[in-house]
């Protein structure tokens, strides 16, 4: 059995309620979390924003300190003895400037890698590896302000390899990038599991979680409502039929409607770009496709298209929670 390099046990994070008085209950961002990640897993934290996957991230890597629980990362109890945590792990927070971009990318990865501590030729070696690793060898002298958004996330990853860390966490590592560069950064995260690291991730992209990680745990309002692989959570909705329609305009009355029938539940969304209500129903044979289109159409929805689809992770959100990812 692999050796675990993440262990946290009943974590919990409560911040103080800005301007109330101090007898008011504080805001809880993590209500006691526990799990394991074995060497060589990538490992994803997936929930909506504001569900706790950046404050469990932050308290992992000692960035904030916890109410009460405990965090090991490769054995090394990371609240007692931050130092040494520390030295196993390599960071990517997400929406912080975690490099200069009045510096160029080699300037970056030279000053971190003294941070560090690294021989003088270790560092050279390493850092034209890195460079050369992540396409950026042609633009290592030029600052990070004429980066890429794509170009920027990958320097910082770059820089979070230097001390070749036996754990890296990403915190919503492709927010923002165009589906291209997303694409790149996924490749880069398997390469760098195919080297026998441990990846903790945090993302709200359910494609995104499904294609990369070993196991995910499902946040939601600080707590883990799911943990296991992405196969294993959607085999659990085997019994479920996902019904998706783009309707021209929509009444909650119809949603009410379909429920009465036999629907086990239904998200809606509204598309900016094709102007069109995306609507999602869960059937499981109390409703049968057919019975559920008729439906609609007899109370009057436009529907433009509609199919029938496998269930992915974000059905299995809205089963456990009854509402949509992004809500």
């Amino acid at each position: 059995m692999s050796r675990a390099m993440v262990e946290v046990e009943e974590l919990r994070k409560e911040f103080p309620r800005r301007g109330k008085s101090r007898q008011d209950p504080p805001v809880v961002a993590v209500a006691g979390v526990s799990f394991e990640i074995p060497q060589g897993e990538i490992f994803g934290l997936l929930g909506p924003n504001g569900a706790g996957k950046t404050t469990t991230i932050k308290m992992i890597s000692t960035l904030l300190k916890p109410t009460s629980g405990s965090v090991r990362v490769a054995g090394k109890d990371a609240i007692r003895y931050p130092i040494q945590a520390l030295r196993h792990l390599g960071t990517v927070l997400s929406g912080e400037r975690s490099i200069y971009w009045k510096l160029t990318g080699r300037e970056n990865l030279e000053y971190f890698a003294a941070l560090y501590g690294l021989p003088a030729r270790v560092a050279r070696q390493r850092i034209n590896a890195l460079l050369d690793r992540f396409a950026l060898t042609k633009r290592a002298d030029e600052n990070v302000e004429r980066y890429s958004t794509g170009m920027r996330q990958r320097i910082c990853l770059a820089k979070a390899l230097l001390a070749e860390p036996d754990v890296l966490m990403l915190d919503e590592p492709t927010a923002g990038l165009d589906p291209q560069s997303a694409r790149n950064l996924r490749d880069l995260i398997r390469e760098v599991k195919s080297e026998g690291r441990t990846v903790l991730l945090t993302t709200h992209y359910m494609e995104e979680a499904d294609q990369l990680c070993d196991r995910v745990a499902i946040f939601d309002h600080g707590q883990i409502i799911a943990l296991n692989s992405p196969g294993a959570l959607k085999h659990d909705l085997d019994d479920l039929n996902v019904l998706e329609a783009d309707i021209a305009r929509w009444d909650d009355a119809w949603g009410a409607a379909l429920q009465e029938r036999g629907a086990v539940n239904y998200d809606l969304r509204f598309d900016e770009t094709a102007r069109v209500h995306r609507l999602t129903v869960h059937l499981n044979g109390h409703l049968t496709t057919g019975e559920a289109v008729t439906e609609l159409v007899n109370l009057g929805a436009d529907i433009r298209q509609f199919s029938l689809k496998s269930p992915s992770l974000e059905d299995v959100f809205i089963r456990l929670t009854g509402k949509s990812l992004r809500e």
